[in-house]
């Protein structure tokens, strides 16, 4: 389908389109009156390339739908492929190359001369295979659009600039010439990227982008649907101003509010509509082309022509709609306010019914200026006297020239119209194909309803915008996101229904509706061609005075090309200097002030002030009045002073609330450092290995802190207290100060000495962990490479530059800690820090209910602004209305002089006035406000107040410092003609020195903190506790330092209000943060000195007419619930004590006064009206009507300031003028005291007042929804509101979605394509709130940080001594010399065994005799409880060797291959002897790791593991061996796994010895020795003897750790080794004396750690049933069986204290109730076939449980009788201490102790085997009643046994004497049964 169609539209077309209009709307039921056209014209001429233009548009329309749908397949599918044309054979295919093999990149070929075609032009292509290069090509200009994206022709002609090849008609063919090798259709959009210029050296450069139309914005349009029109009715009048709302938010129909209906779909005509955004048709919104009515009947003064249908129907297309190249040319009605236009001359440009495709051109350029000029008038700011501010908004901005000083222009606007441009991610998931942005038209609309609905002394902020434009967008696609929501799948959604649109035609007049209303507070100006008439026009007018009560200029141009432009003037004086102010950087801040300064322009306000004094300049008056009064100067105070000192000086008046805190950890303090060590070990313990904690021995620190000197001086003082440097070891008894500043270091130019020495000690000291601590870590956050403030503060970029150097990042040993308050700029999109690694201080409250038990309340910034919403008490936030409306008016005298300069000196004046009025120049009240004089008076009379002289203290904050030294000047020379230089001091503070007072008040502060010291000064602002003084804080930013608690008033009415980010308010207003007692109610005291004995109705009356005196504003302000609550908050000190007069001041030329002059007259209390224009304008005289309102809140302020602290107004008669007496106190209380109950009272501007106080519907303060901080930006404008609700969590979580740093910011550059591995796996955030305590937490824990290394490096060891050491012999012999290293084999074998047991562990097991022993009864009784022998054991600290055997926690280089799956490594250095390890429940404790023990050297480890732990010990440990039991001894003891161990080795010991065999090798060459080792073995030590000269038996000895494989070794290399059957080690003891290492070697009980020789012990096997002493029964039968044991004296083995697993595991409950219920070892045997309950235990267990702890039931006459053992055959049972047994063996040719002259109380046999017979038994004699047990497998074994061995000869038996274990017949139980001896 060609275009074919050539259609006319008729006048009668049209004008039955505008008579079904008119008819729609009369049959509307709206009530809201609707909107007027006055006239409507056809444009008159129509140019000669109409038809042209319109097919070229259309065509360019279609193809580039055709382009978007292509694009958009592509994002979110797989592309089609495209099969491009095979190349010819031969040719070149190089990319960059043309096919002809010629080079076409820029960068080879920039420098020729290349010959370009007339028509043509030299554009550089982007090939997807080489995107770094440019590739030329020469095209006809005709096919490349306009610098609107406009008037490109279809198609393509193009040559080669490489061959010279020309006519390439097709872009197809063109890319396959130049190699372009593309994968989609080749489109020149694509691919024709930037225009190529020829630069001064004539140099090929890239240029600016070919502007094509939309290419930068596209969005994917949505499939189509038919939607109504919304048509314009015409009313016979214009709408009404009070439809238009004050709401900033729209609903989903915003035209409608606007007084405008949606025709119903039956009342259409047959005219498509189609709107177009970004160039594209949209079908969701449909803009009305035609159709527009008017009560006058329209004329046709032209013939338009329709070129037909495009080649694509559009949806919603018909062929009798006009086409895209009709235009409307609108004539507004003159009677319409606010809308101004400018004649064009002679018919003129039309307006666009279609809003602008392409977002202003290349995107490097963002705003496009184009146009005539416009000139600026040259006296614009002397006549205007303000600098207007110009936003661009869309569209082309003309060129500027002229006076350009007198005008700002911002982009910031147009950067806020194309963020929300753009969807957020967070609602791609409601797909982008359904729904648009907002249009350029509503945007636009919306910003104008916003402007109108400020107040006049409000200032617009950008979030408030983007909210606004995020809140319209959700309501407007809420059916969308609904529908997106519900979970139902649709194969083809419906799709909503359409909302109407606001087209271009319609803004106009929407928005000079919308302005009506405002009383020209906006103004709107239209304009026909170009932005450029609309500024000349607002330029005139402002020059003309006609916009003096207009605060915005709103201008519009719907253009020519179907395009919006527009920009916003701010006029408003007010405004326009707050927004020019906030626009400049810090440094040039501080330049403009200095600038100000230097030449004088300052002077003239100076001049000012002087000429309002009634009695001349306020110097003369001070000098007068000095003069006066210069022998006898306030003679009360002056000698109150004297005496005072005298007082302090002879100690006889003591104040007892005096008292300075001492460092004291609080309990959320010490939450907060053990918050911190669990991050810390949670880092350790994951397994990124990124910090081995058990590698490092001690701590180490540097605290870095911002180049304050008092922050500095500060912290060292916090760090001297605190202890820590003794306590981490690191200084000893006698600290310096000088060491102490070792460790902390100022973030300056000298800090790279300080770091440097940090960083070299770390790398010295592998083994230390260093904490590298970052207070106030939201300072100086300015990348090192762009410094933010090059010439101002050279500083800037050093923390950058240290705590981010490679050396940090790296070292394994370095912790990096930020720590700060504000933690908001440290959490962007590029965070160096996980959000796992963030520490949030906890809230000390939950529900109501105190967490932490404190004392102490803590006040911060919530707590300030609850405070305004109270209604128990005054506020602790308030504005001063009073010097607020002073400063506006000086703003209008002085528009040249920065606001700053303008506060700070009309602040200063107040300040001088209202000393002068306390001390005693009454007339000089009139010239302060009652918000100065109270500060002023409360500060003076303060120390009158207390015996001890005892102050307040007054912060007033001046951020630049030279204004501050101003101030300083002036306020002390005002304070030294008063002759208050005594009473209270004026300290400077400056970040960059210390602090100066003077000398009275040195020796003041050293006598309260009995300081002996005659060089001390105070050195930070804590030490001036108690000091009644200004404190003029200087300084851009505060940078951590902490105030005293004598802080009664923080003034902080000078700080930078311009400046509106988070961070900056939140840390001016953290100056103010407190802590009070607990047990004192803010709520419900009033704050001292404002109230001593004040009528308390007139408090409670500030509860009740806070609606008659809050500050008239907008309409929805005053109808604000939330501004009602506000209990006087909204003012000053002095309560509710504003009336509506000042902020009619504020928005008026003339305002009345606060109180009218009678009032004043009849009140010394009242401060002259605050009406600034009568004292600016004099000729002006103050209205004298005083309302109900003003006096009532004159009756209030009388309140507040007569009940303030005794001052000079505090007189018996309110109405008597002061006087000097009315400085007696009426009552001696300390205002120190009272201040240090109450938290600080804050002063702000107006305009942070305001933005803190104001709350969204969650009750956040709108302070939270700004930027966070100056560095960072909004990720985008379409994000999500904060909540109150949020946690601190969450928080993190919305910045680090939302912000992403500036190019400034030092974490720009800290991005890796979203990967995670940006965050430093060692580098911490703690975040709290401001002066709570972050310094002392985490100073605590570096402490608990350095205790817990400690721990871990150190463990628990049995310390015990070796028992029953008392038996051995004293004249035993010796037969090894104390220094032999090995045992002599011959001599060895003449050592008798020791059959005692001197292992401690076996303190509570039965003795073994040999012979007949006389020991006493109470020598082995104990007073323990069995059950808990193992937690009583004494246990001694050890600091673990670099040779010990480590757990599963432990992690370093040197065993990270031996820990991992890496293959066995292969040493040279090697033992022979492989170690079994048996193991149950100790998978992550036992100490298998014994790579440092074995130093290295290879070695095979087995764990022995149960079948169904194998899972967990293999996690664990997936480099170790694992010898797994069959299942059937899963509940078996250690027994079972010392069997299996054993047949194993001696199995394996078989098969190698057969296959060594075949190979020549002797079997007994074969090494058979194994290591049976505990779990629990940690160290290994050795005793070095040393014996002098040939006296051997005199001998020293040393004892020391070393390696398991020099022991090991040492051993493996005993001579005749393999003749030993058992070799083992001590038992590690401090106690071990030097008689026990007389001989170095035993025979005796080896235990814990054994080499066992599996050939020479084949036969004697370990009983696989038993679960204790198992090792003692099998050295029992292994010496019998004639086998040497052999323990070594000189080694010992240590062994840690494991609390879980080993034989603890077995835990014995009952099988039919799952109730834990404890069952006493009495239960564990029972009567056979009784109902007794069964046990869910072995019966191996309870067997030798019961006879561990009752053994005594069977064997009654062999307690306590030692002389008389029980007799035990073949094994050994522990039948408990009291209880002694004689071991013998069976076996023929056994080795057994001599029983011939013992008697026996017992006899135990246990599954006695054949080897036991009758006439064996007859050897031995026992006592008449002796008792036998015998214990066999079932009860017929039992009897069986019994006949045997012919027991009923001597042995006596009764049925009941029968009994079994307590466990089920299928658990196998045992047998028993007693008798006696006859």
């Amino acid at each position: 389908m060609g275009n074919s169609y050539a259609g006319q539209l008729k006048t009668t077309r049209f004008e039955e389109v505008l008579h079904n209009s008119i008819e729609a709307s009369l049959r509307s039921n709206n009530l809201v009156p609707r909107p007027v056209f006055s006239q409507l014209y056809l444009e008159a001429e129509q140019q000669l390339s109409s038809l042209e233009a319109g097919n070229r548009a259309d065509n360019e329309e279609e193809e580039e739908e055709e382009e978007e749908e292509e694009e958009g397949s592509e994002s979110n599918s797989p592309p089609v492929t495209y099969q491009m044309k095979p190349p010819p054979e031969g040719c070149c295919t190089t990319d960059g190359f043309c096919q002809a093999g010629k080079d076409l990149r820029l960068a080879s070929i920039s420098n020729e001369q290349i010959e370009v075609p007339s028509g043509f032009l030299l554009v550089g292509a982007k090939s997807p295979n080489i995107p770094d290069h440019l590739l030329v090509c020469a095209v006809d200009k005709r096919f490349l659009p306009d610098d609107h994206g406009r008037n490109a022709l279809l198609g393509f002609s193009g040559n080669c600039v490489g061959c010279g090849k020309k006519g390439f008609c097709y872009f197809t063919e063109f890319s396959n010439h130049i190699n372009l090798k593309l994968t989609t259709q080749p489109k020149k959009q694509k691919h024709l990227k930037y225009y190529l210029v020829r630069n001064a050296q004539g140099t090929l450069t890239k240029g600016s982008a070919i502007c094509w139309k939309g290419a930068e914005f596209r969005t994917r349009q949505c499939s189509s649907n038919t939607c109504s029109n919304t048509l314009f009715p015409p009313p016979e009048n214009t709408g009404s101003p009070a439809t238009v709302t004050n709401e900033p938010v729209l609903a989903a129909h915003p035209v409608a509010q606007a007084g405008m209906h949606q025709m119903a779909p039956d009342h259409l005509p047959s005219v498509a509509c189609q709107a177009v955004y970004n160039g594209k048709d949209s079908p969701q919104q449909h803009s009305v082309k035609s159709g527009l009515s008017s009560m006058t009947r329209p004329q046709v003064l032209g013939t338009l022509t329709n070129p037909g249908p495009p080649k694509k129907r559009h949806k919603g297309w018909s062929p009798e709609s006009p086409s895209s190249n009709e235009a409307w040319n609108l004539q507004p009605n003159p009677q319409i306010a606010n809308r101004s236009k400018n004649d064009g001359g002679g018919g003129g440009g039309g307006l666009s019914c279609l809003p602008h495709a392409a977002m202003l051109g290349p995107a490097s350029s963002p705003v496009v200026a184009s146009g005539e000029p416009v000139s600026i008038p040259d006296n614009l700011l002397q006549i205007y006297k303000a600098k207007p501010v110009i936003f661009k908004g869309h569209g082309n901005f003309p060129y500027l020239c002229g006076n350009l000083n007198d005008v700002i222009v911002s982009p910031l606007l147009y950067t806020c119209y194309k963020n929300a441009q753009s969807i957020s991610r967070a609602y791609e998931q409601y797909g982008a194909s359904t729904m648009q942005p907002i249009s350029e038209e509503m945007q636009l609309l919306l910003t104008v309803y916003y402007l109108v609905q400020l107040a006049s002394d409000q200032v617009p902020l950008i979030e408030d915008l983007e909210q606004i434009f995020m809140r319209s967008w959700r309501e407007s696609h809420l059916s969308e996101i609904r529908q997106y929501q519900q979970a139902i799948p649709q194969a083809f959604p419906q799709v909503p229904g359409p909302i109407a649109p606001v087209t271009s035609a319609q803004l106009p007049w929407l928005a000079g509706l919308a302005a009506s209303s405002c009383n020209d507070s906006v103004h709107i100006i239209e304009c026909n061609y170009s932005l450029a008439e609309g500024l000349s026009e607002m330029f005139k007018m402002l020059i003309e005075g006609k916009l003096v009560k207009t605060n915005y200029v709103v201008i519009i141009c719907a253009g020519r090309n179907r395009t919006i432009d527009s920009c916003i003037a701010v006029t408003g004086k007010y405004q326009a200097r707050i927004l020019s102010e906030s626009m400049l950087t810090p440094a040039e801040y501080q330049k403009e002030v200095n600038y100000e300064l230097i030449t004088g322009k300052a002077e003239a306000l100076g001049a000012f002030f002087s000429s309002l004094c009634p009695d001349g300049d306020t110097d003369v008056l001070l000098d007068k009045f000095y003069q006066e009064n210069r022998s006898h100067i306030l003679p009360s105070l002056s000698a109150a002073a004297n005496k005072q000192a005298a007082l302090d000086a002879s100690g006889t008046a003591v104040c007892t609330s005096y008292h300075i805190e001492r460092h004291q950890i609080r309990p959320f303090q010490l939450a907060v450092a053990q918050k911190l060590l669990s991050h810390v070990c949670s880092i350790a313990d994951s397994s990124t290995q990124n910090l081995d904690l058990g590698s490092f021995e001690k701590v180490d620190f540097l605290i870095c802190v911002p180049p304050s000197e008092v922050t500095y001086q500060q912290t060292l003082f916090h760090l001297w207290q605190s202890g820590v440097l003794l306590e981490l070891g690191l200084e000893k008894e006698h600290l310096t100060r000088q060491r102490v500043e070792q460790y902390v270091v100022k973030v300056d130019a000298e800090a790279q000495t300080k770091f440097k020495a940090f960083l070299q000690n770390s790398m010295q000291n592998p083994h230390t962990l260093f904490v590298l601590i970052h207070d106030h870590a939201h300072w100086d956050l300015v990348s090192a490479v762009h410094s933010l403030y090059p010439q101002s503060d050279p500083a800037m970029g050093y923390v950058d530059r240290l705590l981010n150097c490679r050396e940090v990042k790296e070292a394994p040993n370095i912790v990096t800690l930020h720590v700060t308050s504000f933690p908001y700029a440290l959490q962007t999109q590029y965070t160096r820090i996980s959000p796992y690694n963030e520490i949030h201080w906890p809230s000390l409250y939950n529900n109501g209910a105190e967490l932490y038990n404190e004392n102490k309340k803590y006040y911060g910034l919530s707590e300030f602004i609850e405070s305004t919403l109270s209604g128990h008490s005054l506020p602790l936030l308030r504005y001063d209305s009073s010097f607020e409306a002073m400063v506006m008016a000086l703003g209008k005298r002085f528009p040249r002089l920065h606001s700053a300069v303008i506060r700070t000196f009309v602040l200063v004046q107040h300040y001088s006035a209202a000393m002068m009025a306390v001390c005693g120049l009454s007339q000089m009240k009139n010239y302060t406000t009652v918000e100065t004089l109270e500060i002023t008076q409360n500060l003076i009379n303060s120390s009158r107040q207390c015996p001890s002289g005892h102050g307040l203290m007054v912060v007033l904050r001046i951020p630049c410092i030279p204004l501050a030294t101003v101030a300083y000047e002036r306020l002390s020379h005002v304070r030294e003609r008063l002759a208050l230089e005594d009473h209270f001091e004026i300290i400077l503070g400056n970040p960059n020195s210390g602090i100066n007072i003077g000398k009275h008040f040195v020796e003041q502060l050293k006598i309260w903190q009995k300081i002996e010291d005659d060089e001390w000064r105070p050195q930070t602002y804590l030490e001036l506790e108690g000091l009644p003084c200004i404190l003029i804080f200087s300084g851009m930013d505060p940078q951590g330092e902490s105030l005293p608690r004598s802080l009664r008033y923080c003034d902080l009415r000078l700080i930078n209000s311009s400046c509106l980010v988070r961070t900056a308010l939140e840390q001016e207003l953290g100056l103010a943060a407190y802590f009070i007692s607990s047990e004192i109610s803010v709520e419900k005291v009033a704050p001292p000195n404002d109230v001593l004995e004040s009528d308390p109705e007139k408090l409670s009356s500030t509860d009740n007419e806070d609606e008659e005196t809050a500050i008239e504003g907008s309409a929805s302000e005053k109808r604000s619930p939330v501004k009602r609550e506000r209990s006087g908050s909204h003012d000053s000190g002095a309560s509710s004590i504003s009336s509506k007069a000042p902020s009619t001041a504020s928005c008026s030329e003339s305002s009345p006064p606060l109180v009218a002059a009678g009032e004043v007259g009849k009140s010394p209390h009242k401060v002259l009206s605050n009406s600034t224009e009568e004292i600016v304008n004099k000729a002006e005289k103050p209205q004298q009507k005083v309302d109900k309102d003003s006096k009532v809140a004159a009756k209030l302020a009388q309140a507040s300031i007569a009940s303030s602290s005794p001052s000079p107004f505090s007189s018996s008669s309110a109405s008597s003028a002061p006087s000097h007496s009315s400085f007696v106190l009426q009552a001696s209380h300390c205002s120190m005291a009272k201040a240090s109950q109450q938290p600080p009272i804050v002063y702000l501007p107006k305009l942070v007042y305001d933005i803190v106080t104001s709350a969204d519907s969650t009750g956040l303060s709108k302070s939270s929804s700004l930027l966070p901080y100056h560095s960072v930006m909004w990720a985008s404008s379409f994000r999500p509101l904060m909540s109150k609700m949020m946690t601190c969590t969450e928080q993190s979580l919305y910045y680090r979605q939302w912000t992403v740093p500036k190019p400034i910011h030092m974490d720009y550059n800290n991005r890796n394509e979203g990967r995670m591995d940006t965050f430093h796996p060692r580098r911490l955030l703690l975040s709290g709130p401001p002066q709570i305590g972050k310094t002392g937490a985490y100073l605590q824990f570096l402490s608990i940080l350095s205790r817990m290394l400690i721990r871990l490096t150190e463990v628990d060891v049995y310390n015990e001594e070796e028992i029953n050491t008392e038996l051995k012999r004293e004249s035993d012999p010796c037969y090894h010399q104390p220094g032999d290293a090995w045992p002599d084999l011959d001599t060895f074998k003449k050592i008798p065994f020791d059959y005692t047991i001197h292992d401690p562990k076996y303190e509570d097991a039965s003795l073994i005799c040999s012979r007949s022993q006389k020991t006493k009864s109470e020598d082995r009784s104990t007073n323990r409880k069995q059950e808990d022998l193992y937690m009583h054991r004494q246990t001694t600290r050890m600091r673990l060797s670099k040779y010990a055997a480590y757990n599963t926690y432990h992690h370093c280089e040197q065993c990270h291959q031996y820990m991992g799956f890496n293959p066995r490594y292969q040493n040279n250095d090697y033992i022979k002897s492989p170690t079994f390890t048996p193991t149950t429940g100790r998978h992550e404790h036992g100490l298998f790791n014994l790579y440092h023990a074995m130093d290295g050297a290879s070695h095979l480890h087995v764990l022995v593991v149960k079948e169904y732990e194998m899972a967990i010990y293999k996690k664990y440990w997936p480099n170790h061996i694992m010898l797994v039991l069959p299942s059937i001894f899963n509940s078996a003891g250690v027994g079972a796994a010392h069997f299996l161990i054993k047949e194993l080795s001696y199995h394996n010991l078989e098969l190698e010895r057969n296959r060594q065999e075949e190979l020549g090798i002797k079997p007994q060459d074969i090494w058979p020795f194994i290591i049976i080792s505990d779990d629990s073995c940690v160290m290994w030590n050795t005793v070095e003897i040393d014996c002098p000269g040939d006296r051997k038996n005199e001998y020293t000895w040393t004892e020391r750790n070393i390696s398991l494989k020099q022991i090991l070794q040492h051993i493996e290399s005993t001579p005749n080794v393999t003749h030993y059957a058992l070799i083992g080690m001590r038992k590690w003891s401090s106690k071990t004396n030097s008689g026990e290492l007389k001989e170095p070697f035993s025979c005796c009980h080896v235990h814990d750690f054994v080499i066992l020789n599996v050939d020479l012990t084949q036969n004697v096997q370990y009983n696989q049933n038993r679960f204790m002493c198992d090792d003692v029964d099998f050295n029992l039968r292994a010496h019998s069986a004639g086998l040497l044991i052999c323990r070594f004296n000189r080694f010992s083995v240590m062994k840690k204290q494991i609390a879980v697993g080993g034989q603890r595991s077995f835990h014995i409950k009952s099988k039919v109730s799952d109730n834990p219920v404890t069952i006493a070892p009495a239960q564990y045997i029972c009567a056979p076939d009784s109902k007794h309950t069964f046990l869910a235990a072995p019966a191996q267990l309870l067997l030798e449980k019961y006879l561990q702890y009752h053994s005594h039931r069977f064997f009654p006459l062999s307690v306590k009788n030692y002389s008389h053992p029980v007799l035990s055959v073949d094994c050994y049972l522990n039948l408990g201490p009291q209880i002694a047994v004689c071991y013998v063996s069976s076996r023929p040719h056994s080795l057994n102790v001599s029983c011939s002259d013992m008697i026996f109380s017992g006899l135990l046999l246990y599954l006695c085997d054949s080897f036991v017979v009758a006439s064996f038994l007859k050897k031995f004699h026992f006592l008449k009643g002796a008792t036998l047990c015998v214990i066999c497998q079932d009860r017929n074994s039992l009897r069986q046994t019994v006949v045997r061995l012919e027991l009923e000869d001597e042995w006596q038996f009764r049925l009941r004497d029968e009994f079994q274990t307590a466990n089920a017949k299928e658990d196998k139980p045992l047998f028993f049964l007693t008798g006696r001896h006859i």
